[in-house]
């Protein structure tokens, strides 16, 4: 029996995170953490749906919402689920590529290819719970050529190839069962940014990281970028707390020039920095590069606004990151996401998706469960970002065990959020924000 799906309902959701400034860095100083949310509706009996959200940070979020409804209409709405997933590769291209008024507002960038992203994640959603499968369980139990065949290597075959790809998965397969057993048992290493915020006094910077270390956080990030002296100075106190076994980042969210980059690095090197995160504009495939030379061995992380999967293609070709920050909602959904998860185990890159906002980590949770057990095969420089509120607003939250993620169990993507939430949080009109308006 098959499952067409009959409406896609889109909300404007909102959280009023910079009232505490949580989420602040060097760029977004006052962020509203919001989702563009959306409800897949179909015409089962036990009226399963599917739920998919992008991520934003509160203005604009409006302009997601009605991205999708026009999206929704064209390649959406009538169809069937198994028509979609029978070869969903050709079906993501479609829908990216189907309408060309659309594709020339935002050639898979931009407020439609986040638009693209909330559709493609809430079917992936829906796909899952009707296999009864968590998202990263339904990818690691298809065979390579099912996974392949959700992928579009459009523009990408100049790096890697469908056949390339099967032969990689192949590899993994004897081996599965093992790693998947592991990471039911011991979880997947993360890592945690709830001490750094740039808006957080000192003193409230010293007692989370504090509490992050007797917790069992091994590796901390830091936001730098709005003052190099400052930045010193932070990063004095947290190697005074986390001592000099762990590991710390630092995330210049894309503030600096190059010069500027290698030259704070520079100074900044003395508390061992791992890695170096968004050091310079996102586009700036050369400027990665080039930093990555001038500041070796620390690391040059990016990614979180790389807006598809060619730009992945050309920082890997490039040699410009050691580390792959895919976004799950700012890539075109989960079948992008295959392709640089797999451009990445090629040209030996970890992957250490973006966590940092509302649903994110729920998201990269499967990502990084399906790249240990099915791709690379390897925990080596691999942890996971976990930022630590919003997640009470899901119906499944994330679970963390000394510093580690433990695999979601529930059916789908991990993004349902509860019903509850979505009316407190609802933009203008939920309870939330129409306080705050008759105030």
């Amino acid at each position: 029996m098959s499952t067409r799906i009959t409406n896609v309902v889109v909300r404007d959701i909102r959280f009023p995170t910079s009232r505490t400034l949580d989420g602040s860095d060097a760029v977004n100083t006052t962020s509203d953490y919001s989702a563009t949310y959306v409800t897949v509706e179909t015409d089962r009996p036990d009226g399963l749906c599917g739920h998919g959200l992008t991520f934003t940070i509160g203005r604009g979020n409006d302009l997601c919402v009605e991205a999708v409804k026009a999206l929704s209409r064209l390649f959406v709405t009538g169809r069937t689920l198994e028509d979609i997933t029978g070869n969903f590769g050709a079906y993501w291209h479609e829908l990216v590529a189907g309408d060309c008024q659309l594709r020339w507002v935002g050639p898979e960038k931009g407020v439609i290819h986040l638009a693209t992203a909330a559709i493609v994640n809430a079917l992936w959603d829906l796909w899952a719970k009707t296999e009864g499968k968590p998202v990263w369980k339904l990818l690691v139990d298809m065979s390579p050529e099912e996974l392949v065949r959700c992928v579009d290597f459009t523009y990408l075959t100049d790096a890697i190839t469908p056949q390339e790809c099967i032969a990689m998965l192949r590899r993994t397969l004897p081996t599965r069962a093992a790693r998947e057993k592991e990471m039911l048992e011991t979880g997947f290493p993360g890592y945690t940014t709830a001490a750094g915020w740039l808006g957080y006094s000192e003193e409230k910077m010293r007692t989370l990281a504090r509490q992050a270390v007797a917790d069992g956080w091994t590796h901390l990030k830091q936001k730098v970028g709005a003052d190099i002296e400052q930045d010193i100075r932070r990063a004095r106190i947290l190697r005074e707390e986390l001592g000099w076994d762990r590991k710390l980042m630092m995330d210049a969210n894309q503030i600096w020039d190059v010069d500027q980059a290698v030259g704070n690095m520079r100074r900044l090197a003395e508390f061992d920095p791992w890695w170096i995160e968004e050091p310079t504009s996102p586009d700036d495939v050369l400027g990665h590069a080039a930093i990555r030379r001038r500041i070796a061995p620390i690391g040059v992380a990016t990614g979180e606004h790389a807006h598809n999967r060619v730009m992945f293609k050309q920082l890997f070709q490039a040699g410009a990151v050691d580390f792959c920050q895919l976004d799950p909602a700012r890539l075109g959904g989960l079948n992008e996401v295959l392709a640089v998860v797999l451009m990445a185990a090629k040209f030996g890159v970890p992957v250490c998706p973006h966590g940092g906002g509302v649903g994110l980590c729920q998201y990269s949770q499967n990502i990084v469960l399906f790249d240990y057990i099915a791709v690379s095969a390897s925990l080596e420089n691999r942890v996971l970002e976990y930022v630590d509120h919003l997640h009470e607003n899901f119906v499944e939250p994330i679970v963390i065990r000394r510093g580690r993620y433990m695999p979601p169990r529930m059916p789908g993507y991990g993004v349902t959020m509860k019903d509850a939430s979505l009316r407190q949080f609802a933009y203008p009109d939920g309870t939330e924000w129409a306080s705050e308006s008759n105030a």
